[in-house]
């Protein structure tokens, strides 16, 4: 697939290691165009590379015990770009954390567990699938 054809997918945790893995994951089963960062600071100003999708970690403060934490890195991206769907992602499996993730315009909330890739595999099919739904909506509501 070309890479204008490539979905552009932004990776931004700062467990180091979990965030490789999860390049490692997405590079293997499909053909996506993948950045990664450490923190929501350097997500940010990379945002005019026009993610298709962002995973972002909840609390991002593992490096830098002031950097941004995910709600405020979710904030900001939705102020810029709403139409950009974020997935939060969290070993936090607590259903306030995952409504608080809700109500600050979250596409979905994944648990990072032993199928939170499977999770996030499905949540981005989903997206797409939605978004060629709404296509085709609109292209029939336009010839009616």
């Amino acid at each position: 697939m070309d890479n204008e054809n490539r979905v552009k997918l932004f990776l931004v945790d700062d467990d180091a290691l979990y965030l490789k893995l999860l390049e490692i994951e997405f590079r293997e089963h499909a053909d996506f165009d993948i950045e990664t960062f450490a923190t929501g600071e350097l997500c940010m100003e990379q945002l005019s590379n026009n993610p298709d999708v962002i995973i972002l970690d909840y609390k991002l403060d593992g490096i830098d015990k002031n950097a941004m934490n995910g709600i405020a890195t979710l904030d900001k991206i939705k102020d810029l770009h709403p139409d950009i769907p974020v997935v939060m992602l969290s070993a936090q499996d607590k259903i306030d954390v995952a409504i608080d993730c809700m109500h600050h315009q979250a596409f979905d909330y994944v648990v990072k567990s032993e199928t939170a890739f499977l999770r996030l595999q499905k949540i981005i099919t989903n997206i797409f699938s939605y978004r060629k739904m709404e296509k085709e909506l609109n292209w029939y509501m336009e010839r009616m």
